[in-house]
């Protein structure tokens, strides 16, 4: 599976690589550790996408409860507080949209992290190889190999710069919905939108 990913990187050749002793093997393992904890750091940024979703879900259905309590209010008081679960609502989905962008934008740096990870691989068996003087390794052009892994981390730098626009967003959605919660549960003597009731 880790090969298949990052399909247009430059690798070194298996038959190069099966001639690698054991200790050079052994030299490897630093930068398969960053490879394999990369796979993870991709993994759980895709389930924080999907955890997001649910998130979504369920928001949306509080809105639409309590925009029918706005219509099933029968005082003004009843009235007012369902007002205020509706703004409520409203904002937490605002914010739980913006907070799904982030999650999206660390997915896409933990795609890209993977990339770099397998870049910085295929450098250390590259390295490897040729400490090892193993046939077919000298005429493999270790520059080629580090530039591949230098325009990656570009890459990865210009990403992170575009995610903390996200994630600047997603804190102002969030600071929103927080006043709205505490205007709901000051409404209701925390009774509603408490995190403690949540």
């Amino acid at each position: 599976m880790l090969l298949s990913t990052g399909c247009g990187l430059r690798r070194v050749p298996l038959k190069v690589l099966e001639q690698l002793p054991y200790e050079a093997k052994i030299e490897l393992l630093e930068a398969e550790n960053d490879l394999a904890l990369a796979v993870d750091r991709l993994d759980e940024a895709r389930a924080e996408v999907n955890r997001a979703i649910a998130q979504i879900r369920r928001g949306k259905d509080r809105h639409s409860a309590a925009r029918d309590e706005v219509s099933a209010a029968t005082d003004e008081n009843s009235k007012a507080v369902a007002e205020l679960a509706v703004t409520e609502a409203d904002k937490r989905v605002e914010w739980l949209r913006a907070k799904q962008r982030v999650n999206v934008r660390e997915e896409d740096l933990a795609e890209q992290n993977l990339t770099c990870a397998e870049a910085r691989y295929e450098v250390a068996r590259l390295t490897a190889a040729r400490k090892a003087k193993l046939e077919g390794s000298e005429t493999l052009d270790p520059e080629k190999f580090e530039a591949q892994l230098k325009s990656c981390e570009e890459d990865y730098a210009a990403l992170k710069e575009k995610a903390k626009e996200v994630g600047a967003e997603a804190e102002t959605m969030r600071v929103d919905w927080d006043q709205a919660r505490t205007a709901l549960a000051r409404k209701t003597f925390d009774a509603r939108a408490s995190p403690f009731v949540e």
